[in-house]
């Protein structure tokens, strides 16, 4: 979903830095084996996700929703020598190629594959997060903020994905859409929240960037 129009879009694509050979080669992959491989966060965002993660310079990452290990490897650019992502998904058909890749990169020994129930594993993380990346089942949305809120150090940074869900949040909304409603509640919950400093942007299908307060 493009917001702005496509040759705005096409244009600052085309003045983004390029994506990693490593990433190039998995995106053909996703696309060549893998269902919905537009849930790729791909070259434009990934470089985003690269550049926020390089200024945050955190220790502990946590991605909710790893895909096929795209947004994962962007994420990593950023982590200190000694720090480490941990990543979960739900999906084990999904695993093999996360993987291959992640061994494959340089970040291979910071990251942490977890398979599985997100709401389940996330209590069980015994780490402080400076960066958190949401991009997972929609209806979670605002149970993920539950849990992640308390695990976040002081200045973090909460990446949250598919804000905008296609335009859906500002359409009127079917009773049984579960998705939109949680997200109409999850955007509401960050841009509410006292602990947190919430910027949207329209970037895709919608990015929010909440910070935690120092005091």
């Amino acid at each position: 979903m493009h917001f702005i129009p496509t040759n705005i879009d096409d244009y600052a694509v085309k003045h983004t830095q390029k994506e990693p050979e490593l990433l190039a080669k998995l995106t053909r992959e996703t696309f060549q084996k893998i269902l919905q491989p537009r849930m790729l966060s791909g070259h434009y965002q990934g470089r985003l996700l690269s550049m926020i993660s390089k200024l945050v310079n955190p220790k502990n990452i946590l991605e909710i929703g790893t895909y096929t290990g795209y947004s994962a490897l962007c994420l990593s650019e950023g982590l200190q020598k000694e720090g480490s992502l941990q990543t979960i998904d739900i999906n084990e058909e999904l695993a093999e190629i996360q993987k291959k890749y992640f061994d494959l990169s340089e970040y291979k020994e910071q990251i942490r594959q977890y398979l599985g129930n997100a709401l389940e594993i996330i209590p069980r993380l015994e780490l402080k997060f400076d960066l958190v990346f949401i991009d997972a089942d929609k209806p979670n949305y605002p149970a993920y903020f539950e849990l992640i809120i308390e695990k976040m150090n002081p200045g973090g940074i909460i990446i949250t994905d598919n804000v905008l869900w296609s335009g859906k949040v500002v359409e009127k909304v079917k009773e049984d859409d579960a998705s939109t409603i949680a997200l109409l509640r999850y955007n509401k919950m960050v841009v509410e929240d006292k602990r947190l400093e919430t910027v949207m942007l329209p970037i895709r299908d919608g990015l929010s960037i909440s910070r935690v307060k120092d005091n």
